[in-house]
């Protein structure tokens, strides 16, 4: 059994693109392109983290629906046809506590990859 709490209430906001989870002591907002960069799924995350797959060009990304998976996780449902990552409570409350130092590894993995957020955008860097 976990430590970590199970939000009492939770919003899809689509016009701010934000999946909102309350808990008893805080409520927080994760953006949808947070959510999909972090995806616990085999195929972002990989079976060992040497296998993990930077996610790029999520920029825009939408959530079309979520469902929830017995009592334990959310599956998300994004428009560009991901969909097999499991958010557990865990998960997500680890995602909510550590947003800021999460996100900014995902934007420092993106410049050392010269990589973006962007669709369809390639980075190139030249050394002066």
């Amino acid at each position: 059994m976990s430590d970590a709490p199970r939000p009492t209430n939770l919003r899809l906001r689509k016009k701010s693109r934000v999946l909102e989870l309350e808990y008893a002591e805080k409520r927080y907002s994760l953006s949808w392109e947070y959510l999909r960069v972090y995806s616990p799924s085999a195929e972002v995350r990989g079976h060992h983290p040497s296998q993990a797959v930077l996610q790029t060009g999520k920029r825009d990304v939408a959530i079309n629906d979520l469902k929830p998976v017995g009592h334990y996780a959310l599956q998300l449902i994004f428009d560009d046809g991901h969909d097999s990552g499991l958010y557990t409570w865990d998960y997500l409350y680890r995602l909510c506590t550590q947003e800021s130092a999460l996100w900014q590894a995902y934007l420092d993995d993106l410049t050392e990859a010269g990589a973006s957020r962007d669709p369809d955008t390639q980075v190139l860097h030249f050394e002066p």
